[in-house]
């Protein structure tokens, strides 16, 4: 059967094979612990889509203001190197949710439907699950319509995003969501901030079992539009641009490039500047729907029994080496933002220098809750480093852009490999990435070290495509009362005045 045949299966069928329904599954994952058991801590597991290292304790932007994401990272520790798997949302969340790399799963792309390549898989939400903890997730979580109903005993679908009345509002034809305005309307209004509202009044309300609690913002993923307030705090004329370099891109390999397309379009219109400030303003959103969650958290009661994590799926370039978004294997997609705040196991201020992953989250969640081990996991456990920043610690971080691109970090250097040549570069010296050493002759010896340290075996299966699905087939969201609520129509600018039953 091929993989298009493959694809068209009967909507029962699809959900049964791709969310793993079944009541004595769901009995099983539903159990209480055993009478006299020590209540595991919970977790708050929070993810920000698109967020690239413009945060204050990571340094990336000298304007931005993150002052809430900041205050988390002083309370725990903030890795300092941290990497994303795959720099596409889809790829990203499915190593981050799963423990596997994109190399062993065979998931490369955002189209890819990652439940057909993982049929198997046991998700790290689904894994806490089976082990008696109550299981929530809001907002985007999963990559956008491929959530996973297997995961979670309650969902909170966002009702719809607002627009601008005109689109698009920065008067670039053609661009589609790429696209910034901001909004004249409240913060209660938007997406975010009824995520952030729903998450935070279960965080002030006291559980019988232990919960892992998922709450995924969008911004600042496109379009970036976000309330009138959060833009009047960055001026367009005194935005600080990326650094940038004409012909930095000269002596890469052809296919480590993805397009010019934006970044032509944006400094033709002359709002490179504009659309920089348009992403700050979303950071400083996104940070004030964090802070939502840390003080409703801080003042419930369960402040002191509650592991915070807080990840981005990939980084974000704005204009860096001619290319917006992600999509690339250079340094400011590929790096992330993680801080873990664990009670009783980090402590106040702790920063790491060390080279992490996201793929590490499954592991070290699962080890600080109690948790059996999972062997098959591609991760390690962040333990050590969250018990002591500066334990010693050599593990690279990979990142795949498909099969055949694929990048290896260590602490002081990266290098990646395309189907038609190398990059290499030294972070010590170099931490623009604007100087390729590939080629240098003085570097042999060191892109064969760490050429070494790329996977190999590589999945190479053809992954069937969410876009090969017929319209029904598509329409995943619908499941059986009380364990999943479907949202409204995407981009819908009519928001429901009662969003807070959808999670009932």
């Amino acid at each position: 059967m091929s993989a298009e045949e493959d694809c068209q299966i009967s909507r029962r069928e699809w959900m049964h094979r791709a969310f793993g329904f079944g009541a004595a599954a769901c009995a099983a994952g539903c159990a209480a612990p055993p009478a006299g058991e020590i209540k595991r801590p919970n977790v708050l597991f929070v993810a920000v889509d698109d967020l690239n290292d413009w945060i204050g304790v990571l340094g990336g932007h000298p304007q931005a203001k993150t002052p809430n994401i900041d205050r988390l990272a002083r309370s725990g520790v903030v890795f300092q190197r941290a990497y994303c798997q795959a720099p596409s949302c889809n790829p990203s969340r499915t190593s981050v949710l799963s423990g596997l790399r994109p190399t062993t799963s065979g998931v490369y792309g955002n189209g890819d439907l990652w439940r057909e390549a993982l049929p198997d898989a046991v998700t790290l939400p689904q894994y806490f699950l089976q082990h008696g903890y109550e299981t929530l997730g809001g907002g985007k979580v999963f990559h956008g319509p491929q959530n996973d109903a297997a995961s979670w005993e309650r969902y909170f679908n966002i009702p719809g995003f607002l627009h601008p009345p005109q689109q698009p509002a920065s008067g670039i034809p053609g661009v589609g969501h790429f696209d910034w305005s901001s909004l004249d309307a409240d913060d209660s209004e938007t997406a975010d901030g009824q995520v952030a509202a729903w998450a935070s009044d279960y965080l002030q309300a006291e559980h019988e079992r232990p919960f892992f609690c998922a709450v995924g913002f969008y911004r600042p993923h496109l379009s970036w539009y976000a309330p009138k307030k959060y833009f009047d705090q960055f001026s367009e004329d005194s935005t600080i641009l990326p650094p940038f370099l004409e012909g930095d891109v000269d002596d890469v390999p052809p296919s480590a490039v993805r397009q010019f397309r934006d970044h032509a379009r944006v400094t033709a219109a002359g709002q490179w500047k504009r659309a920089v400030a348009a992403y700050l303003s979303c950071i400083r959103f996104a940070d004030e729907n964090v802070g939502r969650l840390l003080r409703a958290l801080d003042e419930g009661p369960n402040a002191e029994n509650t592991i915070v994590v807080l990840w981005t799926d990939h980084g974000w370039q704005l204009g860096e080496k001619k290319h917006w978004r992600k999509f690339t294997l250079w340094e400011r997609v590929c790096r992330v933002a993680l801080t873990i705040r664990a009670p009783g196991v980090t402590q106040p201020g702790g920063t790491c220098e060390r080279v992490v992953e996201l793929v590490d989250l499954y592991p070290t969640l699962a080890d600080l809750c109690g948790l059996p081990p999972k062997p098959e996991l591609d991760g390690e456990s962040l333990r050590p480093l969250l018990e002591d920043p500066q334990a010693p610690w050599d593990k690279p971080a990979i990142t795949s852009n498909g099969s055949d691109k694929t990048s290896v970090r260590t602490e002081r250097m990266r290098y990646s490999r395309f189907p038609d040549g190398e990059e290499l570069y030294d972070h010590d010296n170099d931490p623009n990435e604007w100087e390729n050493l590939a080629e240098r002759p003085e570097h042999a010896a060191t892109k064969e070290r760490l050429a070494a340290l790329l996977p190999t075996e590589v999945a190479l299966d053809p992954v069937p495509q969410w876009n090969k699905l017929n319209a029904e087939q598509q329409n995943l969201a619908p499941v059986p009362a009380g364990r999943f609520r479907a949202s409204d129509a995407p981009n819908d600018i009519g928001l429901s005045s009662d969003w807070r039953t959808l999670a009932e």
